[in-house]
């Protein structure tokens, strides 16, 4: 049994683990490995590793990250397809759709590269008589990032960069249902030349999370997971006295108006539902049909659901499994939940016949028509190829129904009328909106978040809104006296 274990000070944690998890191949259902799981001890080794290591880093010129910046993009688009292959037998995706994960990484990582540019100051001179006021952005120390099951490359790609390159130090917690990729990554990092204690990869559960959140010497917190999970997280983060960017769950819409383009929409709504086995924050799991289009839309999705081929990611099939056993057994449980609610069930996902091990963690892409906003597969958020199509009569219907939802996150409107498109921008109070573009995940130089539920903190991840939080401002006011300078003077200082 292969053993995976921590990154700490530039090597391989020795130490023996009191708890351990298993890692599953979720195409086979076999153990594969066996995580060491972090225990408060632990978390403070590697805190202090970190601590150690940031004072050095934040010395380091903005040339020497940058450097090591460019050698890490490097490295990584050299072993991107060994990354995506440890996702697949970790996470069950396809290879091509790991492999674009990774690929989505390297935009941030490239993104990053620029710091020296991002990090300048401004400079006003002579804001008063003599006096000039020059201001910068200086890392905060030592970060944690929380990173989910769903994206292991490239959520932790969001942030590690731009908080390695601003100057700070990473305590990097990846799920532990797939924690092999981080690991390869962080001994890429190594290669790059980053100073052993900057990047540190810690395995483990709650446990580990909830003490690197109250931890004294953890500057702030990088989370991406469930909403309750999130919550947790900024609330116990704040509480002492973190900075915390949270961002959680989502409940998708795709807006499809009368006038849009059918072909193309049910396209988006088969790749936005089901790619990623529906694993995915920015999926489409609710298609809003503007009558009279349901009808028509409803048949060309399930027609080309129909076509799809559910299996092991690494045989070149279209969808994989889900993640563990009992994720797969929850959403079919949803799948139940939806037929005694009364929606129709027009595509069976339980009935699918995999490509793959009869022991995989298997359920096909699912499709039911005529779901109302009560019923469960619509208000929870079931992460899995479940798609649910709601009827609604009018653009103002679909759009209230988007906008009462809790989640903030992602939305996509089809249509051919540019003004309803603008009217839809400015109206929906979500997040992240796409135009005929089903997946709107902004490229690395602006930033990824939502609304409402679906981000706490005031924070979105990488663009200009990371390299923010990852930095704090300072503002120097200097005034060099010259030789004939005034006496004393005790009045209050006023500019002049």
């Amino acid at each position: 049994m292969e053993r995976i274990t921590h990154w700490i000070d530039g090597t391989h944690w020795s130490g023996t683990a009191a708890r351990t998890s298993p890692v599953h191949d979720p195409a086979t259902g076999e153990v594969t490995a066996a995580l060491d799981l972090a225990d408060g001890a632990v978390v403070d080794q590697a805190v202090a590793s970190a601590v150690a290591a940031s004072a050095g880093w934040r010395r380091a010129s903005l040339t020497q990250r940058a450097r090591v910046l460019f050698a890490f993009r490097q490295l990584l688009a050299e072993r991107a397809e060994d990354v995506a292959a440890l996702i697949t037998a970790e996470h069950g995706k396809v290879l091509s759709d790991a492999l674009g994960e990774v690929t989505r990484g390297l935009e941030v990582v490239e993104f990053a590269c620029g710091m020296p540019h991002l990090l300048k100051g401004s400079h006003s001179e002579g804001v008063s008589s003599g006096v000039d006021v020059h201001s910068v952005r200086q890392p905060l120390g030592v970060v944690a990032v929380v990173s989910p099951f769903n994206f292991p490359a490239m959520v932790p790609l969001w942030f590690v960069p731009v908080a390695i390159a601003a100057g700070n130090a990473v305590v990097l917690k990846p799920s532990e249902k797939d924690p092999s990729a981080p690991d390869l990554m962080a001994q890429l990092w190594k290669e790059a030349g980053l100073p052993d204690g900057v990047l540190t990869v810690l395995h483990g559960d709650r446990e580990a999370v909830d003490h690197l959140l109250r931890h004294p010497d953890v500057r702030a917190v990088s989370f991406v997971g469930s909403t309750p999970v999130a919550r947790h997280v900024y609330e116990t983060a704040t509480a002492h006295g973190k900075r915390v960017q949270a961002l959680g769950g989502a409940k998708n819409h795709m807006l499809v108006l009368p006038d849009a383009d059918l072909d193309l929409a049910a396209d988006a709504a088969v790749n936005a539902g089901f790619g990623s086995a529906g694993e995915r924050c920015m999926a489409i799991s609710a298609v809003v049909a503007v009558e009279p289009v349901a009808d028509a839309l409803v048949a060309k999705i399930a027609e080309r659901v129909a076509r799809l081929r559910t299996g092991d990611g690494r045989r070149g099939c279209d969808m994989g499994p889900l993640v563990t056993r009992e994720h797969r057994d929850r959403v079919a449980g949803y799948v139940a939940a939806g037929v005694d609610a009364g929606a129709e069930l027009v595509v069976d996902g339980r009935d699918v016949q995999p490509d793959g091990s009869p022991d995989g963690f298997w359920l096909g892409p699912t499709l039911f028509d005529r779901v109302t906003p009560g019923m469960s597969v619509y208000t929870d958020e079931i992460f899995g190829p479940v798609l649910s199509v709601v009827r609604v009569g009018s653009y103002d219907e679909g759009l209230g129904l988007i906008n009462a939802n809790p989640y903030g996150n992602g939305t996509a409107i089809f249509t051919n009328d540019g003004g309803a498109a603008r009217r839809f921008e400015y109206e929906v109070e979500v997040g992240m909106v796409g135009v005929n573009v089903p997946i709107p995940v902004p490229m690395a130089y602006y930033s990824f978040g939502g609304w409402k539920q679906s981000l706490f903190g005031d924070s979105h991840a990488h663009g200009a809104e990371g390299v923010h939080f990852f930095t704090r401002g300072k503002v120097v006011t200097s005034r060099w006296l010259d030789p004939g300078h005034g006496g004393v003077d005790l009045g209050f200082p006023t500019h002049s």
